[in-house]
């Protein structure tokens, strides 16, 4: 594949695979099947105002959970690993991620997905839900007719593989105007944005059913559409549908929003939830504005006393992109501290 040539294997081109490899590194991409594990090496980026007094040391009874992208997997832990590391952590859940390649993929089989499911409730753990990366450069509004049909097949195969394991939450990218970071792409009118994601929606919606598994949209202000909490319960609303859901991020609308206004808006739409600390400081959007919990501007006792007061119960899923170079499951233990302190259980 040459500078601007197209990789036969996932159609995007070199260009922008770097694109992507530039924000989120290679070793990343390579976990989601985009690239080889030789490709990665390849192409080189290593791992490199509070609430009265904390609510009053509040308890919650809200369950946590851990995004798989924390930990150092495939390539210095096995799945297995990770799940054992995050129930010794004191983790209620992990939320695996959907990739091209890998134990969660397409080529994966029912009865594999299936003995997933089952090894994480034998560790004593449960599976909050399903992610994926995918939705990025398989947009469901995307341009492209074959990226949006790949987006299709591949949401597809996400509802089936939550059915597998035994969850009933799979995180939704409903459509992006634009992606930031692969700024050559032309960007999708917005009513022809909404137009494409009602569509695809509309498209899942009897698989869902069928397998009862929620289509939890996520917020996210980088793609450019349902910016406002007045937008996702508009579009939300307008399936009728009990099986449309909010995935809650509290990290992605904080470069311009405040997550507990969002909160108190949605109300019981949130099925799901992703905890990521921001900090509000960095001024332009990247990556690095996402911190571990509690450094940043995030103001969680407020963040919690909004979702208790709309009677959420669910996950709490810390979600995270770098895993430590050195000594990873410090992480995850940090996660797990700084959650048991929100939750009101240290």
């Amino acid at each position: 594949m040459g500078d601007s040539g197209t990789d036969p294997r996932t159609g995007l081109s070199r260009r922008e695979l770097l694109a992507y490899a530039s924000v989120f590194g290679p070793a990343f991409l390579a976990a989601q099947g985009l690239l080889r594990p030789g490709e990665a090496a390849a192409n080189g980026q290593s791992h490199a105002q509070t609430a009265a007094q904390d609510q009053q040391r509040r308890t919650y009874a809200m369950k946590k959970s851990i995004n798989l992208w924390a930990f150092p997997y495939p390539d210095r832990m096995s799945l297995k690993d990770c799940f054992e590391l995050a129930r010794k952590a004191g983790f209620d859940a992990v939320e695996v991620n959907y990739a091209l390649e890998g134990d969660v993929s397409p080529q994966a089989s029912e009865r594999d997905l299936r003995r997933i499911g089952e090894m994480a409730r034998d560790i004593g753990l449960e599976i909050s839900g399903i992610c994926s990366f995918l939705y990025w450069p398989y947009s469901l509004t995307s341009n492209d007719p074959a990226r949006r049909k790949r987006g299709l097949e591949l949401a597809r195969q996400m509802i089936r593989a939550a059915h597998a394991m035994g969850t009933e939450n799979l995180l939704i990218i409903a459509g992006s105007v634009y992606i930031p970071w692969v700024p050559d792409q032309t960007p999708v009118p917005y009513d022809v944005c909404e137009q494409r994601a009602q569509e695809a929606i509309e498209s899942l919606l009897p698989l869902a059913e069928e397998h009862r598994v929620y289509l939890n949209v996520e917020n996210i202000f980088a793609n450019g559409y349902l910016l406002s909490p007045d937008d996702m319960i508009r579009f939300v609303d307008s399936f009728n549908s009990p099986w449309v859901r909010v995935h809650f991020d509290t990290g992605n609308i904080m470069q311009f929003q405040f997550p507990e206004d969002w909160i108190r808006k949605l109300g019981p739409r949130i099925k799901n939830v992703h905890f990521k600390e921001y900090n509000k400081n960095v001024q332009e959007f990247n990556l690095d504005a996402f911190r571990l919990l509690l450094d940043g501007s995030t103001n969680w006792p407020e963040v919690m006393a909004a979702l208790d007061e709309i009677g959420y119960r669910g996950y709490l899923t810390f979600e995270y992109f770098h895993p430590f170079q050195h000594w990873p499951e410090a992480l995850i233990y940090q996660a797990s501290d700084a959650l048991d302190r929100m939750l009101g259980r240290k």
